[in-house]
């Protein structure tokens, strides 16, 4: 009897274990209020089902998470048509956070949109990704879980890379290995050079490319060295961030028009604003006339906040 309780609490042990080796707390939502009312609705609650499951339960690393280590993260699939065939045209929203050591308070570690999402769903097919046959044996049905196991490891990376130097590279490879080998098909935009200047291909081609490798100090030195050591010296860890607003403005300068920047940027404004905002005026200043130069997007709200 012992020993079978014993070994009832092993398993019980070894499926908790399973439960918490999980690397994110994913949440997909999907919304189809664009789409034609003649569309039963029902489908996009089984797909939102099926891919919260496919995200949350697949493991897709060797590294054990517990349950506070996660990667919180958010996917919002926007469909904006139905076309014959099950075949949708949709955009993709990607947001992550990081926590920030000592605190509650999240990070942005990703905030984008990607408007090429273009898929097949038949209600109740497996949702499923294999690593060695990434186009599958049908392009638009292969490009729904392609796309998400891509930003999977662009998360994963940026998330080892914000905590050691060059800790991403392996998870930034495996989304190049991705793009390699990403489904094709008239229908499908994102995965070629040609297909833009701001997609799925130059953001991995960025993170992969030798010539950009200062953008990796960067994150490192905004999150380990920056945010982490803000709650015990605040100078300390807004002199880091300053020095990762250096790091990228060298960047920018020495190879204009990269997709990068601007991506590291996307969802940091106001956590700028709020690092610079009770700094002494010299290093405000430099903060301000750097973030103007920079994220453009966001340069009247540093001009306004940042006096």
């Amino acid at each position: 009897m012992r020993k079978k309780l014993l070994a009832l609490i092993l398993l019980l042990t070894g499926l908790q274990a399973v439960l918490n080796a999980q690397e994110l707390q994913a949440r997909v939502s999907i919304d189809a209020r664009q789409v034609s009312s003649q569309t039963d609705k029902k489908i996009f609650q089984t797909l939102q089902n099926s891919l919260n499951t496919f995200l949350n339960n697949r493991k897709w690393s060797n590294e054990t998470f517990q349950t506070n280590e996660k990667i919180v993260c958010q996917f919002l699939v926007v469909v904006r048509a139905a076309l014959p065939g099950n075949v949708y045209q949709a955009s993709l929203t990607v947001q992550a956070t990081r926590p920030v050591y000592n605190t509650n308070y999240e990070s942005p570690l990703i905030n984008f949109q990607d408007e090429s999402f273009n898929f097949k769903y038949v209600e109740y097919q497996p949702v499923e990704f294999n690593e060695n046959r990434v186009s599958g044996s049908d392009p638009l049905v292969s490009n729904l879980t392609a796309t998400l196991a891509y930003y999977v490891y662009v998360i994963l990376g940026l998330d080892f890379d914000s905590f050691a130097l060059r800790g991403g590279d392996s998870y930034f490879q495996k989304a190049m290995s991705i793009v390699n080998n990403a489904p094709e098909n008239r229908d499908i935009n994102g995965w070629k050079a040609f297909d833009g200047l701001r997609n799925r291909y130059w953001l991995i081609e960025n993170l992969t490319n030798n010539r950009y490798t200062l953008v990796h100090d960067a994150i490192y030195s905004y999150y380990r060295l920056g945010m982490d050591a803000m709650y015990e010296n605040e100078n300390e860890g807004r002199n880091a961030v300053l020095n990762t607003l250096n790091i990228l403005n060298t960047l920018n300068t020495d190879i204009s028009n990269t997709m990068i920047v601007p991506f590291f940027f996307q969802g940091k404004s106001n956590e700028m604003i709020r690092i610079f905002k009770k700094a002494p005026p010299e290093e405000k200043q430099k903060a301000r006339e750097i973030l103007m130069r920079v994220d453009i997007t966001n340069a009247n709200n540093y001009k306004q906040e940042l006096k």
